[in-house]
């Protein structure tokens, strides 16, 4: 079940703080760019690049991903391992709001996210 479109607006403007802060500065974006994708009621962070042998083509990069569970109004935290699956971020599988994901990717304690 998707996320209302209050709710919608309401992480927009989360993830569009989190992005202002986090984004590379302008001029290399065409290199290297962060950005967000609502999905029914998760949000996943991705990485935009160049494919290594192909300039003209992107490539997305998953990083982070936040699914919201209405039953215990929590949102469960995922990591985009390198087997190309999500998994459970280990040190905190849930927070209780879109804020605390993004303090959870900022701060990366365990170089899960970013590396």
């Amino acid at each position: 079940m998707a996320i209302s479109e209050f709710e919608i607006k309401r992480c927009e403007k989360v993830m569009d703080a989190f992005l202002e802060a986090r984004r590379p500065p302008a001029h290399i974006r065409s290199e290297l760019d962060l950005c967000y994708r609502i999905d029914n009621q998760s949000i996943i962070i991705f990485e935009v690049r160049p494919v290594w042998n192909n300039p003209d083509e992107k490539v997305e990069i998953n990083i982070a991903k936040a699914t919201y569970v209405k039953k215990t109004k929590l949102w469960q935290v995922f990591w985009h391992k390198s087997d190309l699956k999500w998994h459970r971020y280990p040190p905190q599988p849930e927070v209780n709001n879109l804020e605390a994901f993004t303090e959870l990717v900022i701060k990366d304690e365990n170089c899960c996210f970013f590396g």
